[in-house]
């Protein structure tokens, strides 16, 4: 079984995932998701997005960022942890 490059709490309907500062660059690969989703981080950080075929972006704290189903995309590290809510649609 693959180990996922975050720690996870569950929510009622939503999920908080903490990805280390110390996370291995190599664990934050390209991958789809099964279900829609909404990510919003949590906390000032320099780590981005990158959506298929398009630059990577960066995250800004409290700013929505939607994922479809099936969307090939990643983040890319930067300084320090980062703390994003999930929201399954």
């Amino acid at each position: 079984m693959e180990t996922l490059p975050f720690k996870e709490k569950v929510k009622q309907n939503f999920k908080i995932r903490t990805f280390s500062k110390d996370v291995n660059e190599s664990e934050l690969k390209w991958h789809t998701d099964d279900q829609d989703r909404v990510v919003i981080p949590l906390n000032e950080t320099d780590w981005q997005l990158q959506m298929d075929n398009q630059l990577p972006i960066q995250l800004i704290k409290g700013k929505k960022y939607y994922i479809p189903e099936g969307e090939y995309h990643r983040v890319i590290k930067g300084n320090g942890d980062l703390n994003v809510k999930v929201i399954f649609k």
